[in-house]
């Protein structure tokens, strides 16, 4: 059986699957030699132009660089250097877009030519017959040169593959690709070069036969290279049919061979390499002449070109220069520009791009040359795409599998062999780009490739860092081990003891003998303290005494007498609440009700207790008061003052008035409290509240009575608290109105006993200064109104229990009300009319029966609340020292009754002197102290079912 090397000699093809015949319209670009397209103002390098990694930049911006230069260096095979294609300055090392598929742009040099294109210093190799191939092959690394039939792959990196495992070699002149003449028109100008090019790389890889691959629609540049080629060469044209992708790497080694590569495989691997026409030009001109790669020849066709053909043209040139250099006149309605031929070009995305190593052709087609992809269908599964591929796959499947980004599926498929030559596109029915599918398809694999390998990588690291120092610390516990063994047996040698043991018996010797021998040091104070707590525990385990609880039964006491007080506050909420039921429901329905009467009652039962604490004589205490005031003022001075002698003053009249009668006090106490209600009416509700508080505490008193005659004093001191409640509003008319308070009072007792012949002679006189007063102000009238039939209820009640005493007690205060009101004449007026119309009604109230009193009674509340505007603080400092005054009247008139007229005579010129801070407010309180002297006498005789009525 004849070996394959036998059978290609004697002129045996083999064929592979697939293949079309497109149109070639390689007649358009043919027909021309090679021109020089020229040196372009600006030339655009980008710095990866081939497979692989990119050089490191060797250059800057600014520099100026000669034709020929190295512009990138890199010591790896898979990395070429790019050099300068003219001379020039650098002006930008930036990112510009690049003829790549994706329109993504990459760092690229931009050099500024001059025109002088000035060659830098040349290495040649004219005797590379006498080089050794690795010499050789680094010469061709150095000169940039890739494979240039477009698929880039570093030629040097190729060729130390192939050394000693390839017996073929295979120079691809087929040049299958529509519209593509570069190397046809090469091997007919240049086949010489190109012959000796393929001379030089069967220097450097010794094969046993080589093949020239070329289709049989070249016949000029079969005969060219046909009269290049002698005996000695063992070169063997073969020329093949023309068929599409016979131009392709693994198509071509089928054909000549009848081997096939394997999958992700390499021709070499078979013991065949390949390299392309232009290739084995550019290597030529780098080993026997010295030049990198710096241009190549560039087919310029389509029906949008006027000047059509092959040029030589500059790497980096851009594209733009050519297209206007030779006359492009773009298509009016779809102008395109595109790289490579019609099946495996791409467009791009503007014209300012740059030639690389593997442009091979600029296509601009019209309209209707090359028509465009209508809009895509569904495939029909008409299997046009599996008979035309040449790689022998399934593109309907892998385009399903592309779509649906199953990327797993499409590598089981064998994406990867697929050359993306675009026959299956060009056959299908439904014009499906498949190749666009391919595409994005293989970038995504080797996206996530590089992605595992970069996690590889990182894993690898990791894991050589940790044995790292695994291994340093191994090293660094040896060399303390062997320190320490060296140490001691140092120690041993030299008769003494490891010193690190010896420390360490020392502090525990140390150690030892502090604990049984000494004390442990402590400062004197801390010393003197634990002393002294020691000495206080050991005599109370002697004595067995009990410990100091004083502070925790002060404020159990304290909060025994908090629960009290709640515990009183919600009997007396209880109480008013069974008190609202028999009132109006207008009164009724207020809140405030019963809030000030719990708090009324609370204050009242704490006065009860202060009052039977000190039950001590009138005299003594009334002195004292006013001392108080002045030293408490200190706190607050005029709050303070105020309320603490209203307090002292309230407590001892409770006290007094316990002793003397017991069952007509409360009456006496509830109705004051009733009036002065009435008199704060100015606001309606404050004055409800007051009216509520009143009642209720009326109707308490007399509960009382009855009961106990203990708790009477409670009673007694509600007023003093409610008067500090509403003193606070003014502590300057407060203090003025205690003054008054008390001279009244003192005043009132001594009327009491006084004569009664005088009271019906003063009474008679003011009836019509009362009309005339009243006219001119309503407001005051009525309240001298309301107050004076209040006050002639009580002096028809006074006027049936004492006659005798009843004259002096009026008489007294009119003419105090004289004198107090002649600072304000209005006020003065409407006091004297008060009494006046206060007498008369109770010399009519004396006739009548007493039955109807609680009635009368009754009516003031209401009238008073509807007419009294005055002034609601005024009003409350007034009632609630009328109150004040009226018990304490009570208690001096039942006390002593001879000392009358020198008591009237004191009072008067303190009345004086205290109201000269304020004559207007003094006049009214003074009026209403009189009012209710009279009629606290009344009410002390008056029986307790009137008590109940109330």
């Amino acid at each position: 059986m004849l070996s394959i090397i036998e059978q290609i000699k004697q002129g045996k093809l083999w064929d592979f699957h697939g293949g079309i015949h497109p149109a070639e319209n390689k007649a358009l670009s043919s027909k021309q030699a090679i021109k020089t397209a020229g040196i372009p103002q600006e030339l655009i390098l980008p710095l990866k132009q081939h497979i692989g990694s990119r050089g490191d930049i060797i250059v800057n911006i600014g520099d100026y660089v000669l034709k020929g230069q190295p512009l990138t260096q890199g010591d790896i095979a898979m990395c070429v250097p790019i050099h300068a294609p003219s001379s020039g300055t650098i002006t930008a090392i930036e990112q510009r877009t690049t003829a790549h598929p994706s329109g993504l742009t990459d760092l690229c040099i931009v050099i500024a030519t001059d025109n002088q294109d000035t060659w830098c210093h040349a290495t040649q190799y004219p005797d590379y017959q006498d080089r050794d191939p690795a010499e050789l092959i680094e010469a061709i690394r150095l000169a940039g040169i890739a494979g240039l039939g477009g698929a880039g792959f570093p030629t040097a990196r190729k060729l130390q593959g192939g050394l000693g495992n390839v017996d073929i070699l295979i120079i691809n002149a087929a040049e299958c690709e529509p519209y593509i003449t570069a190397d046809d028109r090469l091997m007919q100008d240049y086949a010489d070069e190109v012959i000796e090019g393929i001379r030089i790389l069967r220097h450097i890889i010794s094969p046993k036969l080589t093949l020239i691959g070329i289709e049989d629609n070249k016949p000029d540049a079969i005969k060219a290279l046909e009269a290049c080629v002698n005996e000695d060469d063992n070169i063997i044209i073969r020329v093949i049919p023309t068929k599409y992708p016979s131009g392709s790497s693994k198509q071509l080694v089928k054909l000549l061979t009848g081997r096939e590569v394997p999958s992700q495989a390499r021709s070499t691997s078979i013991g065949v390499i390949m390299q392309n026409v232009g290739t084995a030009f550019a290597i030529k001109r780098a080993i026997v002449n010295g030049e990198p790669l710096i241009e190549r020849v560039v087919t310029l066709t389509g029906e949008a070109f006027k000047q059509r053909g092959n040029v030589f043209a500059l790497l980096g040139t851009p594209i733009a220069y050519l297209l206007e250099k030779f006359d492009y006149k773009a298509d009016k309605k779809y102008p395109r520009v595109i790289i490579g031929g019609s099946l495996m070009g791409f467009t791009l995305p503007h014209a300012n791009v740059p030639i690389t190593k593997i442009t091979n052709c600029i296509l601009t087609p019209k309209r209707k040359e090359l028509p465009l992809h209508t809009y895509e269908m569904a495939c029909i599964r008409c299997s046009a795409c599996a008979d035309a591929c040449p790689a022998s796959l399934l593109p309907q499947q892998l385009q399903w599998y592309a779509k649906d980004k199953n990327y797993d599926k499409c590598e089981e498929y064998n994406l990867s062999d697929c050359i993306e030559c675009g026959a299956c596109a060009y056959v299908c029915p439904s014009e499906i780009p498949l190749v666009q599918y391919y595409r994005q398809a293989k970038a995504e694999i080797w996206e996530r490739k590089q992605d595992e390998m970069s996690a590889e990588r990182a894993r690898q690291r990791f894991e050589a860092k940790q044995q790292r120092m695994d291994r340093d610390k191994a090293e660094r516990e040896n060399r303390f081990a062997k320190a320490a063994t060296d140490r001691r047996q140092h120690m041993a040698t030299a008769g003494g003891d490891d010193a690190v043991a010896a420390a360490i018996a020392r502090v525990k010797a140390k150690q030892a003998a502090a604990t049984d021998t000494a004390t442990p040091t402590i400062k004197p104070a801390v010393a003197a303290a634990i002393a002294k707590a020691k000495a206080k525990q050991a005599a109370s385990v002697s004595e067995e005494a009990i410990p100091d609880n004083s502070e925790m039964a002060a404020l159990r006491k304290q909060r025994k007498l908090q629960a009290r007080e709640q515990k009183a506050a919600k009997h007396a909420e209880l109480m008013q609440q069974q008190t609202v039921t028999e009132q109006p429901p207008e009164q009724a329905s207020d809140k405030k009700d019963a809030v000030a009467a719990a708090v009324a009652r609370a204050k009242a039962r704490k006065a009860a207790q202060q009052a039977q604490s000190s039950t001590e004589t009138q005299p003594t205490v009334d002195a004292e008061p006013t001392t108080e005031v002045n030293t408490d003022v200190s706190v607050d001075p005029k709050k303070a003052a105020v309320a603490a002698a209203i307090a002292r003053a309230k407590a001892r009249k409770a006290a007094q008035q316990a002793q003397s009668t017991t069952e007509t006090q409360p009456a006496v106490d509830a109705k004051p409290a009733t009036e002065v209600n009435t008199d704060v009416s100015v606001d309606p509700k404050k004055a409800a509240v007051a009216a509520a508080v009143a009642r209720a505490k009326a109707r308490k008193a007399a509960q009382q009575a009855q009961s106990t005659t203990e708790t009477q004093p409670a009673v007694d001191a509600k007023p003093a608290t409610e008067l500090d409640t509403d003193v606070s509003v003014d502590p300057k008319k407060a203090a003025v109105a205690a003054a008054v308070a008390r001279a009244k009072a003192r005043k009132a007792a001594q009327q009491a006993q006084s004569t009664t012949e005088t009271q019906p002679a003063v009474d008679a006189e003011p009836t019509t200064e009362v009309d005339t007063d009243v006219s001119v102000n309503p407001k005051k009238a009525a309240v001298a109104a309301a107050v004076a039939r209040a006050k002639a209820r009580k002096a028809a009640q006074q006027a049936q229990s004492t006659t005798e005493t009843q004259p002096a007690v009026d008489a007294e205060p009119t003419t105090e009300v004289d004198t107090n009101v002649s600072v304000d004449p209005k006020k003065a007026a409407v006091a004297a009319a008060v009494a006046r119309a206060k007498a008369r009604k109770a010399a009519q109230q004396a006739q009548s029966t007493t039955e109807t009193q609680p009635a009368v009674d009754a009516e003031p509340t209401t009238e008073v609340n509807t007419n009294v505007a005055v002034d609601p603080k005024k009003a409350a400092v007034a009632a609630a020292v009328a109150r004040a005054k009226a018990r304490k009247a009570a208690q001096q008139a039942q006390s002593t009754t001879e000392t009358q007229p020198a008591v009237d005579a004191k009072p008067t010129t303190e009345v004086d002197t205290d109201v000269a801070v304020d004559p207007k407010k003094a006049a009214v309180a003074a009026a209403v102290a009189r009012a209710k002297a009279r009629k606290a006498a009344q009410q002390a005789n008056k029986v307790q079912p009137n008590i109940e009525e109330e």
